[in-house]
């Protein structure tokens, strides 16, 4: 893998005008794509991930998704990539390129993911996790863009953050930094799956938020029979995006749902802004897209959990890339910070 020394090594103009092969590895999918040094996608392909298979047959579906970008770039005509940035789920070691123990990538335990992939393509090679190189992305090209410090969160399935300081990914000591979604907010609140009470991950993820639903309805179950005629009068089957898909409908309970949410984050965002006071705050992921709807009122609840006297001036930004950030993610971490 290249080190960060190699990394600095860069110039600007050898990026640009250069593309760069931008790798998102899931639990389901490896995504590849092509992006260009202003951070325009020119294609993607897609393959299913191995991620319960050995250590090879995940490796090998690195390789095929990177195969078949290189495949489609070169029909399309396409200059070939001049590096590959590889976004995976964490814990990892971005300085070795190693993949630590991910709950949902079992092939892979100490996997040294960077250093295989830089061998197979004899391409310079970068590894870090989704959410600092979705939150790298952001910055360069996206809704951060121009900003000295970015803080990143995707809501998903977890919940994941990411500090952007001066175009440079702030990891801490080992790599291990900003794991913002495991800060506990209440000891004694809902048991996260990383073991802690209280993570903004138990009670703003989308598990999370179709388990808070589910705990609401079982209190009232006549105010929650338009969401759970959704779910085929089974409370088990609550999605986080039947709860939105109610609520967009008009549903009051699904927006009372959707207010315990809202509240939670704006305590978690305090702390956020008391500790690293960033410029802009960015969300991502499937449940950041539909708590960007909440923004004005999480806007006007932040700076009761704050002691900063302006945390409501810090803007409250979608980001750019959506479902493709880890694509867009793996190309920032190629380029010259």
């Amino acid at each position: 893998m290249v080190s960060n020394r190699n990394r600095r090594k860069y110039t600007a103009s050898m990026a640009t005008g250069n593309t760069f092969l931008g790798v998102d590895i899931g639990g389901t999918k490896v995504a590849a794509g092509l992006v260009n040094a202003s951070g325009k996608i020119l294609l993607r392909t897609q393959v299913a991930m191995a991620a319960s298979g050995s250590a090879a047959e995940g490796l090998e579906a690195v390789t095929s998704a990177i195969d078949r970008a290189l495949a489609a770039a070169k029909e399309a005509g396409e200059k070939p990539p001049a590096a590959i940035g590889l976004s995976s789920p964490g814990p990892l070691d971005p300085r070795r390129g190693i993949v630590v123990n991910p709950p949902n990538l079992a092939c892979w335990r100490n996997f040294p993911l960077a250093s295989e992939v830089e061998k197979h393509y004899r391409l310079p090679t970068h590894l870090d996790n989704d959410a600092n190189a979705a939150a790298l992305a952001e910055a360069r090209w996206g809704a951060g863009k121009g900003m000295a410090a970015v803080f990143y969160a995707t809501l998903g399935t977890g919940v994941g953050a990411g500090l952007v300081l001066d175009g440079k990914v702030y990891h801490g000591r080992t790599g291990a930094a900003v794991e913002g979604g495991h800060l506990t907010s209440n000891f004694r609140g809902l048991r996260c799956g990383c073991g802690k009470r209280g993570c903004i991950e138990a009670l703003a993820s989308g598990p999370a938020v179709a388990a808070r639903a589910r705990r609401m309805a079982a209190r009232n179950l006549a105010a929650a029979q338009r969401l759970l005629r959704l779910a085929g009068g089974r409370s088990r089957s609550l999605t986080a995006e039947m709860v939105g898909q109610a609520w967009h409908a008009g549903d009051r309970f699904a927006g009372q749902v959707l207010n315990a949410v809202a509240l939670d984050l704006a305590i978690w965002l305090g702390n956020i802004i008391d500790l690293l006071e960033p410029d802009v705050i960015i969300f991502g992921g499937g449940m950041g897209a539909l708590m960007a709807e909440w923004f004005p009122q999480i806007k006007k609840q932040v700076s009761a959990w704050s002691i900063n006297s302006r945390a409501a001036e810090i803007p409250l930004l979608a980001a750019r890339y959506g479902a493709d950030s880890g694509i867009a993610g793996g190309a920032a971490l190629c380029l010259p910070s």
